[in-house]
């Protein structure tokens, strides 16, 4: 198959490192000097102790690499509409998007039963840019559950996990959702297919509360999770979003003390949003909190712990140029 990963960084060196070595067509979309780095040497992954090299095509130009069978989208959610007209020479009449980004994607309404099926989310695609360029019949889901890191370019260090989970919008399980999956698993990867909206929600969920609370204070999870007035925090957010994905039709598969403690176990882990704000990068604000408070208005579900840390957080990181 042909496959294309569009934002070759942590994640999707890692995807395509172990697809181009298990026989898979990888092109990888990059820039700069990871890139360079790239063309010129390939693409190692430190893993398990040991050291793998692949060598899949490598460019920035995605017209260099025609229409692919599959384009997974690796980037942060908020980079995105701004390179959906480029994303367009990859795209055949067949061709599916893999979003593999954290939060809520922008084809959340897409084939939901109920009064707001196909609702465009302003806080994620902005005029519906992705929607009306890409088109929502494309897209697959992904909750991407790996940790990587990129100590220099060319390279991608493999830290924990090798589940990516998938699930089309509809929730049907179609062929070419379990063709995919079934590639992703030769590859050495979990990749099962399941509600996706579910397991988005799950992850979600956290980082609803951990990453803007953690941004505000620069306290790891287990921080956060074991002084009880960030718990307090934490939990009134979590609250507000289950009413909120409940009334979507989301099931929640365990309880909010648990999905603390299960946050809090992971130790002395900085999230991503406070690792981009001390790197002073862009902050995924909008996919993890401003589309739930958005979800919220539209559905007539108050948010007032959402909002408060909200307006915090949007201000913390404007004033760090990170937003």
């Amino acid at each position: 198959m042909k496959i294309c990963i569009y934002g070759a960084g942590a994640i999707g060196g890692y995807l395509g490192v172990q697809l181009a070595l298990a026989g898979e067509d990888v092109t990888l979309i990059a820039r700069g000097p990871h890139l360079e780095a790239m063309q010129n040497n390939g693409l190692k992954l430190l893993i398990d102790d040991e050291e793998h090299i692949a060598h899949p095509k490598c460019t920035n130009n995605p017209a260099e690499a025609g229409p692919q069978d599959y384009v997974i989208v690796t980037l942060k959610a908020h980079s995105v509409p701004g390179i959906a007209d480029q994303m367009t020479p990859l795209l055949g009449p067949d061709t599916a998007i893999v979003t593999a980004v954290n939060g809520v994607p922008w084809w959340y309404f897409y084939k939901l039963d109920g009064p707001w099926e196909n609702h465009v989310l302003e806080s994620v695609d902005p005029g519906g840019k992705q929607w009306n360029t890409l088109g929502p019949e494309r897209a697959i889901g992904c909750v991407v559950y790996p940790a990587c890191e990129v100590p220099e370019p060319g390279v991608i260090e493999h830290i924990s996990g090798n589940r990516f989970t998938l699930g089309e919008p509809s929730g049907e399980k179609t062929e070419r959702a379990t063709r995919l999956s079934k590639s992703l698993i030769n590859a050495g990867f979990k990749a099962p297919v399941r509600r996706i909206r579910d397991e988005i929600w799950i992850k979600l969920w956290g980082n609803l509360c951990f990453n803007p609370i953690s941004a505000l204070t620069h306290a790891t999870l287990e921080q956060i999770a074991n002084d009880e007035a960030t718990r307090a925090i934490a939990r009134a957010m979590m609250q507000e979003g289950q009413s909120i994905g409940e009334k979507l039709g989301v099931r929640f598969g365990v309880d909010i003390e648990k999905r603390i403690d299960g946050a809090g176990a992971v130790g002395a882990h900085k999230t991503s949003m406070l690792q981009d704000l001390e790197r002073g990068r862009p902050m995924e604000i909008d996919a993890l909190v401003t589309a739930v408070q958005e979800m919220g208005r539209l559905l007539d579900i108050e948010t007032p712990a959402i909002d408060t840390v909200l307006a915090l957080v949007q201000q913390r990181a404007r004033i760090a140029g990170c937003y």
